[in-house]
């Protein structure tokens, strides 16, 4: 039996606002919402549903028949087939106010809770050429666009270096040019496919599991620094140091350059050995005089200069004298904690991943700071009675989880523990508004700054300081 087809056709649809997911969004006739890929707040559209829910569709545009006055032409020439760069098409003191329209929505809906004004939106300097980190993956069946399907042009070389396509897995965007991450960058992916193929190196392909070249990633620091490592499917010793001498031999400026075999199922670095084929295992990131060793498996936040702007926001709001304890919840390598430790008496930093306290351990070593420490473990059971006990109430906890914010049991026991001050860094305002309704009954809210960590993206960092009542 043949499924039934529940595409319908809207017309001239205004868009109204901008979404979650980066998505635009309107309102049908039927009272439902309507999500809208590629499409900015002004426009007047007819799209096409693909996706039917009891309170929304889900729909792309058909044709535009007003363009709005917020819209930019975008810069990149994969703009809409990517899903990197989703707002591009949009200016970005348009951006800007939409971010901070989601926090305040957010908090106000989510969070029903107090709120004092909040401050302006913090925009990022640069706009483009803003990461420090890229991940491309290699392909033999590569993404045809629609003009390359209609083209009815053969393409025998099929071969990719580039981003997977949104949802699907399988498929990859070769790459032209990419506006994420400054030169060398893109010279060094341009020049790795290149002679991949002069030397007839077979390229991955994901659902049957073969080919040698899988991931190739860069690493780039504000100090200058460069890492480049390329993950290989399996060893073939001979074409692996081809590729590796030519790509130093050609960019002799960089620091790092390492490889992996990794012939498992997925391309996660995290339980691979990292080899050095020629420089250091690592680079240098640096902020206010601290050095930060980044190695390939390191987290450090892909921004590196708005990383600064958010951390002097995050110091500012603990307003620390020099006699605070303070506790670094979710410390990931302890950059914060670092930041702000010549603020503070002590700082303990607490982290669930075992390799990150490690490193955040080495930094601290390597920037002689002696008033940190780091824990590691599980979160929700470190932070008990007993870790309190042994290390000694602090006087303000800075906490910065991951997207589904902090587990039920940290909240908890931060009412129960009942700091003077709770710093709360996000990059996910819907959960932090939940957390923060949990925190209300002990808490006030004294200040909230969004700040833009991804010009281009709907993402958007919030930073919160809390005061006890």
């Amino acid at each position: 039996m043949a499924r039934k087809n529940n595409r319908q056709i809207l017309e001239n649809l205004e868009v109204v606002d901008a979404g979650a997911k980066g998505k635009a969004v309107a309102k049908a006739e039927d009272g439902r919402v309507v999500f809208i890929d590629n499409a900015v707040p002004g426009d007047i559209v007819t799209v096409q549903t693909f996706k039917k829910k009891k309170a929304f569709y889900e729909a792309s545009v058909l044709s535009t028949s007003k363009y709005s006055e917020r819209r930019v032409e975008p810069v990149c020439p994969h703009f809409g087939v990517c899903g990197g760069c989703k707002w591009q098409n949009m200016g970005y003191e348009h951006q800007l106010f939409f971010k901070q329209k989601e926090v305040e929505q957010n908090l106000k809906r989510i969070g029903k809770i107090e709120l004092p004004e909040i401050i302006p939106i913090l925009g990022s300097e640069k706009q483009y050429f803003y990461r420090n980190k890229m991940e491309f993956s290699f392909s033999d069946n590569k993404w045809l666009t629609l003009d390359q399907i209609r083209s009815n042009e053969i393409i025998e070389n099929r071969n990719a270096l580039g981003f997977h396509i949104p949802g699907m897995w399988d498929k990859i965007l070769d790459l032209d040019i990419c506006y994420l991450q400054a030169d060398p960058s893109n010279a060094i992916r341009d020049f790795v496919k290149a002679k991949a193929e002069e030397l007839n190196l077979s390229f991955f392909n994901t659902r049957h599991q073969e080919g040698f070249l899988r991931t190739l990633m860069i690493r780039t620091s504000s100090t200058g620094e460069i890492m480049v490592l390329l993950q290989f499917f399996h060893e073939d010793e001979e074409n692996r140091k081809l590729l590796l001498e030519a790509v130093a031999k050609e960019f002799p400026q960089i620091t790092s350059l390492l490889y992996v075999i990794n012939s498992k199922g997925n391309d996660t670095l995290y339980d691979q050995e990292i080899n050095v084929f020629y420089g250091r295992d690592h680079i240098f990131e640096e902020m206010e005089g601290l050095k930060f060793k980044i190695n390939a498996k390191s987290f450090y936040q892909t921004n590196s200069e708005q990383a600064y702007e958010l951390y002097k926001i995050t110091r500012d709001f603990a307003g620390m004298n020099g006699d605070e304890l303070v506790f670094d919840l979710y410390t990931g390598t302890g950059t914060i904690a670092q930041f702000v430790a010549k603020k503070a008496k002590k700082v303990i930093g607490v982290e669930a991943v075992p390799d990150a306290i490690e490193a955040a351990k080495q930094n601290a070593q390597l920037n002689n700071i002696e008033n940190v420490e780091f824990y590691v473990g599980d979160m929700k059971k470190v932070f008990n009675d007993e870790f309190i006990t042994t290390h000694g109430k602090p006087d303000i906890v800075i906490t910065d989880p991951p997207r589904d914010g902090m587990h039920a049991d940290v909240v908890a026991q931060l009412l129960n523990l009942s700091a003077e001050k709770i710093v709360y860094v996000s990059c996910n305002s819907a959960t932090q508004a939940r957390d923060l309704a949990i925190l209300d009954s002990k808490y006030k809210v004294i200040k909230v700054q969004p700040v833009d960590m991804f010009p281009q993206t709907h993402h958007v960092e919030n930073v919160v300081l809390l005061e006890k009542r």
